[in-house]
């Protein structure tokens, strides 16, 4: 058994025996210190025997915990029956630990029992222990109480876990009880089973219960002390969850301190978790050394690190090698980044093979990429139900792309409940879909929502819808004189002004409009003009009007004639007048029959018109 000894009234004495089962400080080389305890335990050996001799039972009892410690079980054996006879219950014990040492888990049993009945808490913790493993429960739970109400640690912690088996609440006192008293296992059980309480989990940081108390704070730094305990006293996992809540916290050095000490006592995930820390930290060298030690013991993750470190140097091979070792510890990322890597190689053959087997065991973005790959290979057929499998899974960008499925079918309905579930989990370009959809369908509160959400996520096309939903329901300004700049901003124009620094051409000419409108001038030149390098034929008219405005009109014919070859009908019309006024009239009727074709139907009216007086006086 672990226990021996009656550790509540004989361990001053020396009557305890060390449980087999707890840690012993390691053996250091043989210095003075060591030898200063051989002899001083050869003093007291030496003593003990004459008193023993002497008839002190007592004397007796420890001599015989001493030689049962030692391991020397022939020269001890002896000594604990002869006080157990006299009615030491430390040796009735300590006898009982010596037959279960022997094989003799019965005859143990009966000496245990003896002990437990005259008081022994160590002994009623092991006649429970016993009588589970014999699985008569009720009676070990009944030495196990004993043991516990007498304030032994591991008779309560015994307790608490039979009791947890049972689903019994009342494991958590007892598993309490045991860690305040120093049981490390016990405070790291309690710690994780506070971390599993259904207020940690289910409500959201700062939230507050019915009562008005901040419930899910409480759990957690209480769920952070008892690791902290436990981790203390060597608890190598309890250590590793220390870590991982202070780096969430943003403590990383404590976090690495702690992810450290687990690590060297052997901790895989805590190995991990340190790479990932100095990864972070820019100290990539030291981040390798730490997840291959992970990797060694069998860490998928740190595999998985080592293949991406090794595939971002360009090392595809050992990258390749590294993948193939996440998988076969049971990491399915390992399959999805070897798949990663052959496409990015253009081995399409062998993507898809990885993918496959990464998506059969549940990757749901294996999934949604083995999609991608079949689609682009046109087989739109095999695609949609790995979409679908990716997208039930929680795959956001899977449920996107069941919507462009759809919406390439023309079945809207169905292409915007994708959209909608993608946008409800944060998906920009769904949330854009959406509303555009809304907006079509003339809902313009539930467009003007998700505009914002995808506005918000960095949409340069939903800030500008958003700004353009927002600008018709402004009233209409005083128009202003050149010159005179009005420095307020409409919240449309913010939006504008977002979308037109994000590249949106139609954005940036809207930008230049509003300035314009202000009588900022420069500002609006300055919008034309990058809309227009950008390819805007609306962009190059309107700072050709600008120009034209500012007497500037050859430069405004430059940008014009580059509207006009870009479709751009009023223009060409402008061209025409331009080039009649300077009297080119064969120019005039050639940019003039260009934007009678160009349109719209107001501009091909006047420039027919144009056209024919340039005919007639050509013609004169």
């Amino acid at each position: 058994m672990d226990v021996m000894g009656d550790k509540a009234t004989l361990f001053e004495t020396g009557r305890f025996v060390q449980p087999s089962g707890e840690e012993a400080t390691p053996d250091e080389s043989r210095d003075e210190t060591a030898d200063a305890v051989e002899t001083g335990e050869a003093v007291e050996e030496m003593s003990l025997r004459l008193a023993a001799q002497a008839g002190d039972v007592e004397a007796v009892s420890v001599l015989g915990a001493m030689l049962l410690r030692r391991g020397d079980l022939d020269g001890a054996e002896p000594h604990l029956r002869a006080a157990t006879a006299e009615g030491d219950r430390a040796a009735a014990n300590n006898l009982g630990v010596l037959l279960h040492q022997r094989g003799y888990p019965d005859e143990a049993a009966g000496w245990w029992r003896v002990a437990a009945v005259a008081g022994s808490a160590a002994a009623a913790h092991a006649l429970g222990r016993h009588r589970r493993e014999c699985g008569d429960e009720p009676a070990a739970e009944y030495w196990l109480r004993q043991a516990a109400e007498q304030g032994h640690a591991l008779g309560a912690y015994a307790l608490a876990d039979l009791l947890e088996h049972r689903g019994d609440p009342g494991a958590e006192q007892w598993m309490r009880a045991a860690a305040e008293r120093g049981h490390r296992e016990a405070a790291y059980r309690l710690a994780r089973a506070l971390d599993h309480q259904e207020c940690g989990d289910s409500r959201a940081d700062g939230e507050a219960d019915e009562c008005g108390h901040d419930n899910g704070v409480i759990v957690r730094a209480e769920a952070e002390q008892w690791y902290r305990q436990a981790a203390a006293r060597g608890h190598r996992r309890a250590a590793l969850h220390l870590g991982t809540i202070l780096e969430r916290r943003g403590d990383l050095k404590e976090a690495g301190r702690w992810y450290m000490t687990s690590a060297k006592d052997g901790e895989a995930r805590a190995a991990c978790a340190l790479g990932f820390l100095l990864r972070d930290a820019g100290d990539t060298e030291n981040a390798a050394i730490w997840w291959l030690r992970a990797a060694q013991e069998g860490d998928g993750n740190a595999a998985n690190a080592l293949g991406a470190l090794h595939a971002e140097r360009g090392q595809t091979q050992t990258a390749e090698r590294w993948y193939r070792a996440a998988m076969d510890a049971g990491d399915d990322n390992g399959a999805y980044n070897l798949a990663l890597l052959c496409a990015e190689q253009g081995r399409t053959v062998q993507a898809e093979q990885w993918y496959r087997r990464a998506a059969y065991a549940g990757h749901r973005e294996a999934a949604n990429a083995l999609a991608i790959l079949l689609l682009q290979g046109g087989d739109t057929a095999g695609a949609e139900p790995w979409f679908s499998k990716a997208a039930e899974a929680g795959s956001v960008d899977a449920a996107f792309n069941l919507g462009i499925l759809f919406a390439g079918r023309g079945e809207d309905a169905v292409a915007l409940r994708w959209y909608e579930r993608a946008a409800a989990a944060g998906h920009t370009e769904a949330a854009l879909q959406v509303g555009i959809a809304r907006l079509r369908d003339g809902d313009e509160r539930e467009a003007e929502r998700h505009l914002r959400c995808a506005a918000g996520g960095g949409s340069a096309e939903a800030a500008y819808r958003l700004a353009a939903v927002l600008d018709a329901r402004r009233p209409q300004q005083p128009a202003h004189e050149l010159g005179e700049i009005v420095h307020e901003k409409t919240e449309c124009e913010e939006w504008y002004e977002r979308a037109a620094t994000q590249g949106h051409r139609r954005a940036q000419v809207r930008v230049g409009m509003l300035a314009a409108a202000r009588g900022d001038v420069v500002e609006a030149a300055r919008w034309y003009r990058t809309a227009a390098e950008a390819g805007s034929r609306n962009g190059a008219f309107n700072l050709g009007l600008l120009l034209a405005r500012e007497g500037s009109e050859p430069e405004a014919a430059v940008w014009w004639t580059r509207a006009a070859d870009a479709g751009h009908g009023r223009a060409a019309l402008r061209l025409a007048l331009v080039y009649a006024r300077r009297g080119e009239l064969a120019e005039g009727q050639r940019w003039a029959d260009r934007a009678v074709s160009l349109g719209p139907g107001e501009v091909a009216e006047r420039a027919a018109r144009l056209r024919d007086a340039l005919r007639e006086e050509l013609s004169a």
